[in-house]
């Protein structure tokens, strides 16, 4: 079994010593300090058969290092000929459904999504909401005629001036 009073003393010898290397090397002192935790972490199992605990803290820490940087590098790389895609955003008539559907009920609104825009079956909302199929009728219901009154045409509501233009 390793002397975890040996291990405590030589983590706390090395491991600013160490960071600072690191830190000058990546140039990030989180990624540094990082680096230098997971070999110190994975020096401890073999604490009691290494030879120079110091070299070989310091080779993993510039290993996880190098290798952090070229993960990234090649992420990089792999992302700079990817062309970004720009979605619409939503149209007026998004909105004022999004707008609608947040005055319904929870039930009423999670049964009308499902099944106008999700495509469920009457059958299947019943059996994932637990209610009843008449139930889940009743909440279409319901959902549609207060949805029918929030998303009327603008015209209807206009004023004589706008109406005129």
């Amino acid at each position: 079994m390793p002397d975890k009073l040996d291990f405590a003393e030589f983590y706390a010898a090395w491991f600013r010593t160490l960071t600072h290397q690191l830190f000058a090397h990546t140039g990030d002192l989180a990624e540094a300090q990082d680096v230098v935790q997971e070999a110190f972490c994975r020096a401890w199992p073999r604490w009691s058969t290494l030879d120079d605990p110091g070299a070989w803290v310091r080779r993993v820490a510039w290993n996880l290092a190098t290798s952090r940087w070229r993960r990234a590098r090649r992420l990089l790389h792999l992302t700079r000929n990817v062309r970004e895609e720009h979605a619409p955003g939503p149209g007026p008539d998004a909105v004022a459904l999004r707008a609608a559907l947040a005055t319904l009920p929870e039930r009423q609104r999670q049964a009308v999504v499902l099944f106008y825009l999700a495509d469920v079956s009457i059958a299947e909302i019943a059996e994932l909401t637990g209610a009843a199929e008449g139930t889940v009728k009743s909440w279409l219901h319901r959902g549609r005629a207060t949805l029918a009154l929030r998303l009327t045409d603008d015209d209807v509501h206009a004023s004589p001036e706008v109406r005129s233009a």
